[in-house]
């Protein structure tokens, strides 16, 4: 005689599940997360659900059942088809100050024999999106349709694009209910919307890359640390081999903060015009671990030495203009960027009233002066200025004459650039005896 099945819960009952800390079966998951997608999950449900998962939080089975029933929500990419004759590879930032690495990994790894299909953001908060970079581009498609994706990727190496209607769209409602909500901080769903983007792509491997310091989104070492551990922990659960770097954001990592300036630092870095200390570190750190970890080199310290191989050759340069002209942006863009990258009116040092040694950056606030000058968002609607922002950042450790840069502005108008210059000298602290920028790479976490 067979069992009776157990009827199937409506989204209310799984909500007060979880309110009162059951763990909740795969099953319920996956129908609630469903629901989300074909109208059975009404928006105040969802609410509730991501309050209670805030409050009550997720086992390590409940959180990849999530992760996995989000990137299930839609298309999920297999490329085997492609004749591919690498590993799928990507990585993930968590977000930053003058954070381009994905600018420069994605070609990067793409020259060393890997595939990145790079499904990126746009800004958070006071950090910078790698969209919004590329939009400063003219002609950059940063939302193609699936199949220019693919053949992107297939005849270039490399991709970087946005999350399209149909890669786990649970995750895009899911969200901008969070956003609204006062979730967003919640680590298991943190977890659930950056990894569900990456099964959905398909990869072989992932690396990440967890920001810890002033400028970051998680700012203190342990928080830093409990996500670091659930994504990688999730990712690995649900399948996907997975490994994390926790990297320094207690100073820009790059001497450039804003859109189209990070553009531009991103290229003079891959063509090795200029090549800020730090950016280089955490750079060929990620590379190695996305080429050791498929398998590409024998180990980290033979795939570091093929990434700057690759990057001292001019291979990576060749595949980012490549992949640039393949998405419609100019053919010659290495070669004549500041023909087509958009000019701020208004140019400007930020002289040092005193000298001394750098001996303490508020990195976040050099974001929020991007913002503040129309570099980023305070609403989703807003619409980002592509050619404010900041160069020449001096980085932790500079010693300082009197009247030497703090920062290069750009910006808008005059009185934005007063702002601006106000801000960045508020954000800097000198002294007699500042300590020297320290190693950009913190920690690993993961597979020996």
């Amino acid at each position: 005689m067979s069992q009776p099945q157990a009827a199937e819960l409506p989204p209310q009952e799984i909500i007060r599940a979880k309110r009162d800390g059951a763990e909740l079966p795969a099953a319920d998951i996956a129908r609630f997360i469903a629901g989300l997608v074909d109208g059975r999950v009404a928006d105040s449900q969802a609410a509730a659900f991501a309050m209670a998962v805030f409050f009550r939080g997720m086992t390590l089975g409940e959180r990849v059942a999530l992760t996995q029933a989000m990137a299930r929500s839609g298309v999920l990419l297999d490329w085997s088809a492609e004749g591919l004759d690498g590993p799928t590879l990507d990585k993930h930032s968590t977000g930053g100050i003058g954070d381009a690495t994905s600018l420069v990994i994605a070609p990067l790894v793409a020259a060393c024999g890997g595939y990145v299909p790079m499904i990126s953001g746009r800004g958070l908060g006071h950090t910078g999106g790698t969209l919004d970079k590329l939009d400063a581009i003219p002609g950059y498609r940063a939302q193609p349709d699936l199949d220019v994706f693919r053949r992107v990727v297939r005849e270039v190496g490399c991709a970087v694009i946005g999350q399209t209607g149909d890669l786990a769209p649970a995750d895009r409602r899911l969200y901008a209910i969070r956003d609204v909500t006062a979730t967003v901080e919640s680590i298991p769903l943190i977890t659930a919307s950056i990894l569900s983007k990456k099964l959905a792509a398909g990869l072989d491997a992932l690396v990440l890359d967890v920001k810890s310091g002033n400028g970051a989104f998680m700012a203190s070492a342990r928080d830093a640390s409990a996500l670091t551990k659930s994504l990688v922990e999730v990712a690995n659960g649900a399948g996907m081999p997975t490994t994390a770097l926790i990297t320094d954001m207690n100073e820009p990592l790059a001497s450039a903060a804003g859109n189209a300036v990070e553009v531009a630092n991103a290229v003079d870095f891959l063509t090795g015009k200029t090549r800020d200390r730090r950016l280089l570190e955490v750079t060929l750190a990620l590379a190695a671990e996305m080429l050791a970890s498929a398998g590409v080199a024998d180990d980290r310290k033979q795939a570091r030495a093929r990434a700057k191989a690759a990057l001292d050759g001019g291979k990576a340069a060749e595949i980012f203009g490549r992949m640039v002209a393949d998405l419609g942006g100019p053919a010659d863009f290495i070669d004549n960027m500041q023909a087509y990258l958009p000019n701020a009116p208004v140019v400007r040092e930020i002289a040092a009233s005193a000298a001394g040694i750098v001996a303490e950056i508020a990195t976040r606030d050099i974001g929020l002066a991007v913002v503040a000058m129309g570099g980023g968002r305070t609403r989703p609607q807003d619409k980002v200025d592509p050619a404010v922002g900041f160069t020449a950042l001096a980085p932790l450790g500079a010693k300082l004459s009197k009247g030497d840069a703090l920062a290069v502005v750009h910006a808008r108008s005059e009185t934005q650039a007063q702002e601006a210059e106000d801000a960045v000298r508020a954000a800097y602290r000198l002294s007699n005896s500042g300590a020297a920028s320290g190693p950009a790479v913190k920690r690993r976490i993961g597979r020996p």
